[in-house]
């Protein structure tokens, strides 16, 4: 069931990601929700945004440990390129569309999204650190790529095309290239 809530999430959204819809995705029997679930839907969406965040972070973890941090952030941008193509433009970020869909009376699958993306951040903040960027600077960058992939993948669903996030990974990419080679010289600058 919670496959089916982050699989849904990433197709239509929070709102539209209800329990009947997710019974009838999952194909499990309505009383393993209450079971499982005692909290309901937002206990189900919450554990869904936990599954797609762990998922995404195990592999910017694991991009992490690359030796080369270019090519690990363009591996990032290839796999939504990858996952936009093969869903027909209907799949973006789960975690994504549960933090636009907030509101005041389930306040904990927002305060989860954050969690998801500062977790993000902060890897691919230390993999900058670790090839020599200060810490600083390797947070921003952090920041920047997530902001990047994010925004670009949902123009990408919108328009139908993956020159969105193609532009945003070139310039990332050149970004990248740009501040590893002159880091000796700038980072005391930011």
């Amino acid at each position: 069931m919670v496959l089916s809530a982050a699989a849904l999430l990433r197709e239509y959204g929070a709102s539209a990601t209800s329990i009947d819809r997710v019974l009838a995705h999952s194909g499990a029997p309505r009383g393993s929700v209450y079971h499982h679930f005692p909290g309901g839907r937002a206990q189900l969406i919450d554990e869904a945004v936990a599954l797609a965040g762990d998922y995404i972070g195990d592999l910017i973890d694991a991009a992490a440990q690359a030796d080369d941090p270019v090519a690990a952030v363009d591996a990032f941008f290839a796999l939504w390129r990858d996952r936009l193509v093969e869903s027909g433009f209907r799949a973006g970020c789960p975690i994504v569309a549960v933090a636009v869909e907030t509101n005041d009376d389930a306040p904990q699958p927002a305060r989860s999204a954050a969690t998801v993306f500062t977790r993000w951040r902060e890897a691919l903040a230390a993999l900058f650190v670790r090839h020599g960027l200060t810490e600083e600077r390797g947070r921003r960058l952090g920041a920047f790529v997530i902001a990047a992939v994010e925004g670009a993948v949902i123009m990408c669903r919108a328009e139908q095309s993956t020159a969105p996030l193609e532009a945003a990974a070139e310039e990332i990419h050149d970004l990248l290239v740009h501040a590893l080679r002159d880091r000796p010289t700038t980072d005391h600058q930011n």
